[in-house]
C-alpha cells in the first residue's frame, strides 16, 4: 500500500478512537454509574483502535519488504546471509534495535556469526530465539499471576491498629465565656500531652474504667483541642452541644479520658491491607477469562460485572487473535513448564494431530453453554483461569501456609480437594499426547477466543518464498499450521514462533486481506475442507454430542444437586454478601479465590452435600475459624458477583446466619461447669450480640435466691448477631478440643429464612 495512503488511514483511524474515548470520558464524567460499564466498552474500543492508528503509522515507514497495511512482526528473524547492500531487516523495530544496541551483541550476517543476544536467546530455547517477546510476556504475566494469588491474596501480613492512647484524670474546670469551650485541667503526675489541632474523644473516667477491656466506651464526644496553657486546654465539641454534652461534664463523676482516636473504631487492618497491595484488582485474570462471565451470566440470567471486562479482552483480541492464550494465560504457561521439564522427555504416548479430538474445545464449550441456560455452572470445571487458580489453592497455599504459619492450621483435604487435584493432574499429563494438548484441543476458554478470531483485523500470512522446509509446522505450540503451511486462523495465537525460525523470512504477520506475494495454498494438499479437519460428521456428531451431554449434566445435577425446595434441603453458611443460594450456586464459580484472600480459613471447600451442584463453593466453617470483623476480602476478590463486594461498614450488619445455643450440652444452661467463652468472643469482636442470664439458681424456703449458686448462661441477641461464628469456634476449640467437655460445640450458626441476608444489590440502609 502506498506509504502516504497508509498514513492518512492510520491517521482517520487515530481521530476516530480518539474521539470515542473522549466521549466516553465525557459522558461517564456526566452520568457516573448508569453507563458505567458501556463507558469501560467504548473506553476499550477507542484504545485500541487508537494502538491500531500507531502500528499502521510506523508500518508506513517498513522498507524493502512486501507492502502492508498493520504489521506485527515481532519476532526474531532467522539468522542467513543477505546480498550486498540487503538490510538485515527492514522493520522500524529492528532497525531502531540494530542502531542503539552495540556491536558486540549484534549478528554477523555475512558470515552467519551469533551475536551475543541471539547466544543468549539460543541456550534459553529455541522458542525464546524466535519469539523472544511472547516468552517475556508469558513470564511477566505467570510472575503476575503468582503475585496477585501468593502475595495479594495473602491476608497475614495484616496488623491490627495499636489500641487508641488515652491519657486519664482531666478534671473539669469551666467553660470559656468567650469561646464557649470546654475547660479541662489534668493533674500533676499525668506527663501526657494533648497539643493544639489535636482530634480527641472524651469519656468519663469512671463509666471508661468500668468498661471491660472488651467493652466499647461510651464517649460523651469528639472534641477539637483549640488551645493548651501550662495543664489546661480548650476542648471545642465537633457538633451541635446538647444538654447530656452539658449534663456529662456537670454531674459526672468529674474525672475524664481523652483518647487520642475513637475507641469504639473497628478494626479494618485485613480491609486495609488487601486495597493497599491491590495495584490491579486480585481477581484479573479471572475477569478477564471470557467463559467466566459469559457462563455466569447465562445461568443466572443476570448482568455479570466482569463481562465488561471479558468483552475488552475479545476487542484486544481482535487486533492480536487469540493473543490470550499465547501470551496471557497462565495456565498455558505452566503447561509449556511442565511439557518442557517432564512431558517433553517422552514420545511414547505421542497421537497424531488429526484424531477425532481436534475439536473437543467447540463441544466441550457448547455443553457448558447448553448447561448454562438449564441453569447449571460448570464452566468453573473447565475454564482455564479457574482451573490454574484452584489448582494453585489446593496445592501451593497448603505448602505456603504450612511451612510459614504452621501445619496445624492447615485444614485437612477432603475428597472435593482430591478431586480437583486429580483434574489438574490430568490437565498437565495430557502432554505426553501431544505438547499443550489440553490449550489445542480440549479448553473451552481457547474455544471462545477461536470463535472470536471469526472478527480478526490480523492474521499469519506465507510468502511465495516458502520453501515448505516444515520448520514452522514443528515449533508450533497451537497446531495452527496446515500441511500446506498457511494457517487455521480459528487456532493461531500469534505467537510467532514459526516467523522466528523461517529460513527465508516467508513468514508474516498483516491484515487479513493482505493477499501481496503469498503462496499458492494447498500446495501441498492439505486434505482439510472449509468445516476443518474432521469434516461435516465429525461436526455433525460432535454437536450433537455437546448438546446432549450438556443438558444431561444439568439435569443430572438438578436431579442429585442442592434441591433447595426440600424441607431437608442442605444450607451451609455462605460468606457475608453472598446472593441468595439460589443465585449462588448460579454464580459462583469455583475459582478458590475467597478462599486465599480469608484470614485464618473461615472459608473452606464444599464438598458433595449438595451433589455437583455445591462442590467447591466456599461455605464457613465456623468450628475452624470465624468471620473477622475487620475483613471484606471475599467479597472484593470474587470475579462474579456470587459474593457481593460489601464495605466494611456495611458486612458488619450483614447476616450469615445466627448462633443457636444447645441448652442440653451448654455448660452453665446443663449445670456442669462455668463457661463465657462465646460471650468474651462476641464482645472482643465488637458485636456484643450474647447477654447474660441467671440458670438454676437456688432458692430458700422463702423464695429468696441463695447467693453463689446458679451459674451465667449465654443468651444470643438475634438483632445483633451476625452469624460470624466466632463464638462457636472459641466453644469448639476449648471445650470440645483442649478440655474435651462436649463432642460438638454447644453454640452453632444456623441458616434459614429471618437468619441471614442474602441480596443481589446492597442495601443503603445498612450503609
Amino acid at each position: 500500500m502506498n506509504p502516504t495512503r497508509s498514513r492518512v488511514i492510520a491517521f482517520a483511524t487515530g481521530i476516530f478512537g480518539g474521539v470515542i474515548v473522549t466521549a466516553a470520558v465525557t459522558g461517564h464524567v456526566a452520568y457516573q454509574r448508569v453507563f458505567h460499564d458501556r463507558f469501560k466498552l467504548a473506553i476499550s474500543l477507542g484504545l485500541v483502535l487508537i494502538a491500531a492508528s500507531v502500528i499502521m503509522f510506523l508500518t508506513s515507514f517498513d522498507r524493502g519488504r512486501s507492502s502492508a497495511m498493520i504489521r506485527l512482526d515481532w519476532f526474531v528473524p532467522a539468522l542467513r546471509k543477505l546480498r550486498k547492500g540487503q538490510p538485515a531487516s527492514s522493520s522500524l523495530a529492528a532497525r531502531f534495535l540494530r542502531t542503539v544496541t552495540p556491536g558486540v551483541l549484534q549478528s554477523d550476517h555475512a558470515t552467519k556469526r551469533r551475536g551475543l543476544f541471539r547466544k543468549f536467546l539460543r541456550r534459553l530455547g529455541i522458542s525464546w530465539l524466535a519469539s523472544p517477546v511472547r516468552r517475556v510476556v508469558q513470564s511477566f504475566c505467570l510472575l503476575t499471576f503468582l503475585t496477585l494469588f501468593l502475595y495479594v491474596c495473602w491476608p497475614y501480613s495484616a496488623r491490627p491498629m495499636p489500641a487508641p492512647q488515652a491519657s486519664a484524670g482531666w478534671t473539669f474546670q469551666t467553660i470559656d465565656d468567650v469561646s464557649g469551650h470546654f475547660v479541662l485541667s489534668k493533674p500533676s503526675n499525668n506527663k501526657s500531652t494533648v497539643a493544639s489541632g489535636l482530634h480527641v474523644f472524651v469519656a468519663d473516667d469512671m463509666i471508661a474504667s468500668a468498661a471491660a477491656s472488651n467493652q466499647s466506651v461510651v464517649c460523651i464526644g469528639e472534641f477539637e483541642v483549640t488551645q493548651q496553657h501550662d495543664d489546661q486546654v480548650w476542648l471545642n465539641l465537633q457538633g451541635e452541644v446538647s444538654p447530656e454534652v452539658f449534663d456529662a461534664f456537670f454531674t459526672g463523676s468529674g474525672s475524664f479520658r481523652l483518647y487520642q482516636s475513637d475507641p469504639n473504631t473497628w478494626s479494618s487492618h485485613y480491609t486495609d491491607n488487601l486495597a493497599s497491595k491491590e495495584v490491579i484488582p486480585a481477581e484479573t485474570f479471572l475477569i478477564i477469562d471470557p467463559l467466566v462471565s459469559l457462563s455466569t451470566a447465562i445461568a443466572s440470567r443476570s448482568w455479570v460485572g466482569s463481562l465488561v471486562s471479558a468483552c475488552v479482552i475479545l476487542i484486544v483480541c481482535v487486533l492480536i487473535p487469540r493473543g490470550f492464550c499465547g501470551y496471557l494465560c497462565p495456565l498455558g504457561t505452566t503447561i509449556d513448564l511442565f511439557d518442557w521439564a517432564i512431558a517433553g522427555r517422552t514420545k511414547r504416548f505421542r497421537v497424531s494431530d488429526d484424531g477425532w479430538w481436534v475439536h473437543i474445545k467447540y463441544y466441550l464449550l457448547a455443553g457448558t453453554l447448553v448447561a448454562a441456560v438449564a441453569g447449571v455452572l460448570v464452566s468453573g470445571f473447565f475454564s482455564a483461569i479457574p482451573v490454574i487458580t484452584r489448582a494453585m489453592l489446593f496445592i501451593v497455599d497448603p505448602l505456603v501456609s504450612g511451612s510459614t504459619r504452621g501445619w496445624h492450621l492447615v485444614p485437612r483435604i477432603g475428597v472435593g480437594q482430591v478431586i480437583s487435584i486429580v483434574m489438574f493432574a490430568v490437565v498437565l499429563g495430557l502432554g505426553f499426547l501431544r505438547p499443550r494438548f489440553w490449550c489445542k484441543y480440549v479448553c473451552p476458554s481457547g474455544a471462545v477466543f477461536s470463535l472470536g478470531n471469526l472478527f480478526r483485523v490480523t492474521e499469519r500470512k506465507v510468502e511465495s518464498s516458502c520453501i515448505n522446509c516444515n520448520k514452522c509446522v514443528e515449533i508450533c505450540p497451537f497446531d495452527a499450521i496446515k500441511p500446506d503451511f498457511t494457517t487455521r486462523t480459528s487456532d493461531c495465537t500469534m505467537c510467532q514462533s514459526c516467523g522466528g525460525v523461517c529460513p527465508t523470512h516467508a513468514i508474516k504477520f498483516v491484515e487479513r486481506w493482505n493477499v501481496v506475494e503469498l503462496k499458492i495454498p494447498n500446495d501441498p494438499p492439505t486434505g482439510e475442507t472449509s468445516l476443518g479437519r474432521r469434516g461435516f460428521l465429525s461436526l455433525a456428531a460432535g454437536g450433537s454430542a455437546a448438546v446432549v451431554g450438556g443438558i444431561s449434566v444439568a439435569a443430572t445435577t438438578k436431579a442429585f444437586g442442592a434441591n433447595l425446595d426440600a424441607a431437608d434441603a442442605v444450607r451451609p453458611v455462605r460468606p457475608p454478601g453472598s446472593v441468595p443460594e439460589d443465585k449462588f450456586l448460579e454464580m459462583c464459580i469455583r475459582c478458590g479465590e475467597c478462599f486465599k484472600a480469608c484470614p485464618n480459613n473461615v472459608l473452606q471447600p464444599e464438598g458433595f452435600e449438595q451433589g455437583l451442584e455445591g462442590l467447591w463453593a466456599p461455605l464457613v466453617n465456623a468450628d475452624w475459624a470465624g468471620c473477622e470483623s475487620s475483613c471484606n476480602a471475599c467479597g472484593q476478590v470474587c470475579p462474579t458477583g456470587a459474593i457481593r463486594p460489601l464495605p466494611l461498614v456495611e458486612k458488619k450488619t450483614t447476616r450469615m446466619g445466627l448462633a443457636i445455643v444447645n441448652e442440653s450440652t451448654c455448660l452453665p444452661f446443663a449445670a456442669t461447669g462455668e463457661c463465657d467463652l462465646c460471650v468474651q468472643e462476641c464482645n472482643a469482636a465488637g458485636y456484643h450480640a450474647i447477654e447474660y442470664t441467671q440458670v438454676h439458681t437456688e432458692v430458700d424456703s422463702s423464695g429468696v435466691p441463695v447467693e453463689g449458686t446458679g451459674f451465667l448462661a449465654p443468651v444470643v441477641l438475634a438483632d445483633r448477631c451476625v452469624g460470624c461464628g466466632l463464638c462457636q469456634t472459641r466453644c469448639f476449640a476449648v471445650n470440645v478440643k483442649e478440655e474435651k467437655h462436649l463432642h460438638h460445640s454447644a453454640i452453632i450458626v444456623e441458616t434459614g429464612d429471618g437468619y441471614e441476608d442474602r441480596l443481589l444489590a446492597s442495601d443503603p440502609s445498612r450503609v
